[in-house]
């Protein structure tokens, strides 16, 4: 052989080395089948990933003994071996741009792609997927327990929701909310706070209720409480409890807008509920009722203790001291229909209704006589209604009675006051 060949003939063996090393150390597998659909080559990847007898894989061997060997060991999962053979070597005869993939028995993927080549030929590439596909199985299983774990919470959330409307029936809106929203600690504790108190119960209740039936007087009463409780939560009370017919509420906690707002509030909700039981007198009265229920309130401001009472296991958040001792007081002094204010009561609303003093009442449980005071109705309601004349103007307010006062007895002390102002000009 001259030197020119030989030359040639070794650099082309060379390269051939250097391509058999560099397919060899490739990252994926790689097998090359003729246009017979025998085995050309396949490099050192390639054997690594396919445990199978060492002559299936010999240059010249059929390519689809190589398969029917792993479609018989598992590689493609149950079915008919003949047919999966099939769909495989036909794969080879017309490879296609897409990848499809295979499990392996010991749990391995593999993402395959097939090629055809100029000579007739198809190149097979197998590529490693089982750290991929573990990652996106691990991933759609974190999914899938997140999505459980939302589905968990809403459902919680949703029977939370129920529960806590079913509880707000037994519980005053504000101390709900307060607790609710984390302000209002559940646990034994009280405060002293000046509140305004409000007691109301049915004057003569044991005498009109054994007129009634159970189930009516089941609906009566309930009417009556639920329209009294919108009036009150309209004006922003706390409603305590339900005692029967009588009915404990008060202004201060867990809100307040001041003492004297408080009062404001309390004395415009008792007038607002007296006005709402004439009402329902009339309708109770259309009903069949011949002595329908007429409601009784009393009203005191000062100081009181609030807070949650009773055991570890069962609270109640209520109010003690003289102030609900002498609003309870009140009521049972006050005539049907009427309203009773204590002395600081009074004192506090003087700017929007009309009070009339009573005697001096002594009170089981009080030392002195209690001042007491009769709500005779809003200035407005009064002027309405013709029973007092009202002029105000900035440091001017003149206002007189129609009912203590004839009116020629208040003409002339108007008269009086007038010629005084203009002596005085």
């Amino acid at each position: 052989m001259d030197k020119p060949l030989q030359g040639a003939t070794e650099t082309a063996a060379a390269a051939d080395g250097h391509l058999q090393v560099a397919l060899d150390n490739m990252p994926g597998a790689l097998v090359y089948t003729d246009e017979d659909l025998n085995i050309v080559f396949c490099n050192d990847r390639f054997r690594e990933m396919y445990s199978v007898p060492a002559d299936l894989l010999r240059p010249g061997q059929p390519y689809a003994e190589f398969l029917r060997y792993l479609a018989t060991h598992g590689y493609y999962g149950e079915g008919d071996v003949d047919l999966m053979v099939a769909r495989r070597v036909e794969s080879l005869r017309n490879p296609t741009s897409a990848n499809f993939e295979d499990k392996t028995p010991g749990g391995r993927y593999y993402r395959i792609r097939r090629r055809k080549v100029i000579s007739g030929g198809t190149v097979t590439v197998m590529t490693d997927i089982t750290e991929q596909k573990l990652a996106e199985q691990a991933l759609l299983e974190a999914k899938q327990r997140l999505e459980e774990a939302n589905g968990n919470v809403i459902a919680k959330n949703r029977m939370l929701e129920a529960l806590s409307s079913k509880l707000s029936k037994y519980l005053s809106p504000q101390i709900y909310e307060s607790i609710f929203k984390g302000a209002q600690t559940v646990e034994i504790s009280a405060k002293r706070k000046k509140l305004t108190v409000f007691f109301s119960d049915i004057a003569g209740f044991t005498e009109t209720t054994d007129q009634l039936e159970a189930e009516e007087l089941t609906d009566v009463l309930n009417q009556y409480l639920t329209e009294m409780s919108k009036v009150a939560l309209a004006h922003g009370a706390t409603i305590d409890k339900y005692i029967g017919d009588a009915m404990l509420l008060f202004f201060g906690d867990p809100e307040t807008k001041g003492v004297q707002e408080d009062a404001k509030a309390c004395v415009m909700m008792a007038i607002a509920m007296q006005r709402r039981m004439r009402e329902l007198e009339q309708e109770w009265r259309a009903r069949g009722f011949e002595r329908p229920f007429r409601m009784r309130i009393g009203i005191s401001t000062g100081f009181a203790t609030v807070g949650n009472f009773g055991s570890r296991d069962r609270m109640d958040y209520t109010i003690y001291g003289n102030e609900v001792n002498l609003a309870a007081r009140l009521q049972s002094a006050a005539e049907p229909g009427g309203i009773l204010l204590s002395y600081e009561t009074n004192a506090l609303v003087q700017g929007i209704v009309l009070t009339e003093e009573y005697p001096p009442m002594t009170v089981k449980g009080f030392v002195r006589p209690i001042n007491v005071y009769k709500v005779l109705g809003t200035y407005q309601e009064l002027v309405d209604d013709g029973r007092v004349v009202l002029q105000e103007r900035d440091g001017l307010r003149v206002l007189v009675d129609l009912t203590k006062q004839v009116s020629s007895e208040a003409i002339k002390v108007l008269e009086d006051v007038l010629a005084e102002l203009k002596r005085r000009s």
